[in-house]
């Protein structure tokens, strides 16, 4: 057998393989003989066919077989020869497939395409300029907390001897029929709460349910225009009818020292309120700046070093992500038979980009973790799944039984390995405390949160796919927002 090895890209190498006629006749033979010893041929006793018309009656079977015989075994070989590590079975390709002889009278030449690991520099890490920016705190999103604890705690006191005006909550059950489609699955809400004259609730509810009373039913109908929020709705004209369980005005318990203290919480006062909420989001600021910067200087190193990625890694992960995905869809609850294959292909497209950044990011990280020789040790290993066991309020035999059908305590071993390599990479960076930048507007290609925004904007046109059909949940809650 001859080979010629040829380095076609940094990922991919073509090996040159001629079999000889020698070995292909020896395989000929053999394959002739096993059909000969088991065919039963019209005017000849099984077994006793002459090999000719035996390889005549079954030459595409005979053909089919030999090569199977010979091709693989010998392709093996040439990639133990060359010392190659291919990442998926490697391609084959025959040359003059069409006219190839298999009794041994020639040679067969094919050609083997194999995709492997590129040769990946040590990333140049050391000193890498990062910026960290924290988000400042804000009164007004602890007023805002604060806003939202009282409406928490708000309680709807029913109005005596008068209808329903603005500004009153009105709760009823509603039963919407779509006029263009009576007979269709209608639009069923319980206990729906209108706050009659909120800017967020369509008008025309508003209008209707302005002036009823408790136990009083209402007929009527809502045009919704055609840019509404909902796509199972927009440009639909609804016959709604509303049974009406209760009239009120919603009481919010006023703001002071009593009511802090009454959420049972440790609270003195509602200073000693606003003072714990200040610590608990300036905690957050510094968690979220910490995981920026993590995000920020991966994202330098992969930009920093360029090598090209095996395509079968990139396809692989943005398969999990795309599952990781479709089980997001289903939580939200979207029937997944009910998705295009179009919007499948578009949102697999769009992973690609992330799942391309994930890889190089894996080995880059796997990089640094050889140059700083990283190790995990039983004991961090054991600690880590004590931690889990903890988060999950579970034992740790049930977390090792978990992990054993996710590759095992490996998995944990792995994260842990990639955990210290982000430490490293921040320790030797060159870290700048920066103002700060909302970086959710940040459009720039390849940005990992503009990734993630389009990733979510993906499920966003998901759930419309899925409202075509029928109304979801979400659109019924909608239906007067």
């Amino acid at each position: 057998m001859k080979t010629e090895l040829t380095e076609i890209s940094p990922t991919q190498r073509e090996i040159k393989i001629e079999v000889g006629a020698d070995d292909v006749k020896e395989a000929y033979g053999k394959v002739s003989r096993k059909y000969a010893k088991g065919a039963t041929v019209p005017g000849f006793r099984k077994g006793y066919a002459p090999l000719d018309v035996i390889r005549l009656r079954y030459k595409e079977e005979i053909r089919n077989e030999v090569l199977q015989e010979v091709l693989p075994p010998k392709v093996a070989e040439a990639i133990r020869e060359h010392d190659l590590q291919p990442l998926t079975e490697p391609h084959l390709h025959i040359e003059d497939a069409e006219n190839i002889k298999v009794n041994g009278s020639q040679p067969i030449g094919l050609n083997v395409h194999v995709e492997v690991m590129p040769e990946i520099p040590t990333p140049n890490y050391q000193g890498l300029e990062v910026t960290r920016r924290r988000r400042p705190v804000e009164d007004a999103e602890i007023e805002d907390l604060i806003a939202n604890r009282l409406q928490e705690h708000a309680a709807l006191i029913p109005v005596e001897n008068r209808k329903s005006k603005i500004g009153d909550t009105v709760i009823a059950d509603l039963v919407g029929i779509f006029a263009d489609d009576p007979h269709g699955e209608p639009i069923k809400a319980e206990n729906l709460e209108v706050v009659l004259g909120d800017e967020v609730i369509e008008k025309a509810f508003t209008e209707n349910l302005v002036g009823v009373e408790e136990d009083e039913e209402k007929e009527f109908t809502v045009s919704y225009p055609e840019e509404f929020s909902s796509a199972a709705l927009a440009g639909k004209t609804v016959n709604y009818k509303a049974k009406i369980k209760s009239v009120g005005i919603m009481d919010v318990p006023e703001l002071n020292d009593e009511w802090a203290e009454s959420l049972d919480e440790g609270y003195k006062s509602l200073a000693d309120l606003r003072k714990k909420l200040r610590a608990d989001l300036e905690t957050y600021a510094d968690t979220d700046a910490d995981a920026r910067l993590r995000n920020n200087a991966i994202a330098k190193m992969i930009e920093d070093n360029a090598f090209e990625v095996p395509n079968t890694l990139i396809e692989s992960q943005a398969r999990s992500l795309l599952n990781n995905f479709a089980r997001d869809l289903q939580q939200r609850g979207v029937d997944l038979n009910k998705v295009e294959n179009d919007f499948v292909e578009m949102a697999f497209n769009q992973m690609k980009t992330q799942a391309e950044r994930d890889v190089r990011g894996a080995m880059l990280l796997e990089k640094i973790a050889e140059a700083e020789k990283i190790d995990v040790s039983e004991t961090e290993v054991e600690e880590e799944i004590a931690k889990l066991a903890e988060y999950y309020k579970s034992d740790q035999e049930e977390v090792r039984d978990s992990l054993e059908k996710q590759g095992g305590s490996a998995t944990i071993r792995n994260n842990l390995r990639t955990r210290k390599s982000i430490e490293a990479l921040i320790a030797k960076a060159t870290v700048i405390e920066g103002e700060w930048i909302d970086e959710t507007v940040d459009e720039a290609p390849g940005n990992a949160r503009n990734e993630e925004q389009k990733r979510k904007m993906v499920g966003k046109k998901a759930l419309r796919v899925e409202e075509k059909t029928t109304p979801t949940k979400a659109a019924k809650k909608k239906a007067a927002k």
